[in-house]
C-alpha cells in the first residue's frame, strides 16, 4: 500500500537560489530526505496562471522554462529533466473535474522555475515524475484551497503534494544591496500568517488576511500568497511543522511548512 504523503508549501525566493541553495536547500534536501516512497509531485507554481479550465502539464519529457530575466548566464543552463506523468495527469483532471472543477491537459507547458528552483534542491536526481496545475485567473483563495482540497486523495497514492509561491513578495521593496534582517513590516506580516496556520484558521488566513498588518506590501499580487491556500486545501486535517524559517533580500520569505 502507498505511503501516505505529506503536502508542502515552499517560498521559492530569488532564482538564483537554484544555483546558491545554502540553507533554504539543505532544508528541503534534508526534509525530502525523510519521505518514502515518494511516487510523483504534483506542484502548484506562482508562474504558472491560466484563463478558463486549469491546465495540467501531460508531457512525457517537461522542458525546463527559464522565465526570468538579468541574472548570471549559469542560470539559464540549468535543466531539470524530471519525467512527466501521463496517466497521474489524467488522474488530476478526473478528481478536477469530480469536484467541479474543468482542467485540460497542456503536453506543451514545461516546468516553470517556481517548480524546479525548489525541486532541484529536494529532489536533485530529477527521477521523481511530476506534474504541474496551473492557478486559474480569475481566482478567489477559496477557489485556490479547493483546487488542493480536490487533489487530497492523491497523497494516498503516494503523490507528494506542493504549493511554490511566497508569503511576503514585493520585488519593489527588496534590498538588492545584500541579506539584511527583514523588514519589521515584512515579519509582521508573516507572524500573523503563520499564527493562524498553526492554530488551524484556514478560513481567516483566506478571508481575512487584506486585513493583516502590512497586507498591501507583503502581497502587491496574490500569484505568490495563492499556492499558500492550494497546500492548506491539500493538507487540511495534518499536523503542520515548520521546515524552513529565513528571510532574504531584507523582506522576501523563505518560509517552508509541511502538512502530515
Amino acid at each position: 500500500m502507498p505511503t501516505l504523503q505529506p503536502t508542502l508549501f515552499v517560498s521559492h525566493g530569488s532564482p538564483m537560489l537554484a544555483a546558491e541553495p545554502g540553507l533554504w536547500g539543505a532544508a528541503l534536501r534534508g526534509w525530502a530526505e525523510g519521505l518514502r516512497d515518494v511516487k510523483a509531485v504534483v506542484m502548484l507554481s506562482a508562474h504558472w496562471e491560466a484563463s478558463g479550465p486549469a491546465g495540467i502539464t501531460s508531457a512525457e519529457a517537461p522542458a525546463t522554462l527559464h522565465d526570468f530575466g538579468g541574472f548570471p548566464d549559469l542560470l539559464y543552463t540549468l535543466q531539470y529533466p524530471a519525467p512527466g506523468a501521463p496517466a497521474l495527469a489524467e488522474r488530476v483532471r478526473g478528481l478536477l473535474a469530480e469536484a467541479g472543477l474543468p482542467a485540460r491537459l497542456d503536453p506543451e507547458r514545461p516546468l516553470d522555475h517556481g517548480a524546479w528552483v525548489p525541486l532541484r534542491s529536494a529532489f536533485p536526481e530529477a527521477t521523481v515524475p511530476v506534474i504541474q496545475v496551473s492557478l486559474p485567473r480569475p481566482r478567489t483563495p477559496r477557489q485556490v484551497f479547493e483546487l488542493g482540497r480536490a487533489l487530497r486523495p492523491l497523497r494516498e497514492e503516494g503523490v507528494l503534494l506542493m504549493g511554490s509561491g511566497g508569503i511576503v513578495h514585493n520585488l519593489r521593496l527588496l534590498d538588492w544591496a545584500g541579506d539584511s534582517e527583514p523588514e519589521p513590516w515584512a515579519r509582521a506580516f508573516e507572524t500573523w500568517v503563520a499564527e493562524r496556520l498553526e492554530r488551524g484558521e484556514y478560513d481567516a488566513v483566506m478571508a481575512d488576511c487584506a486585513a493583516a498588518p502590512h497586507f498591501e506590501k507583503a502581497v502587491p499580487t496574490s500569484e505568490h500568497f495563492d499556492p499558500l491556500c492550494f497546500a492548506m486545501g491539500a493538507g487540511e486535517g495534518s499536523a503542520l511543522t515548520t521546515v524552513h524559517d529565513a528571510w532574504q533580500l531584507g523582506s522576501l520569505s523563505l518560509r517552508i511548512w509541511a502538512w502530515g
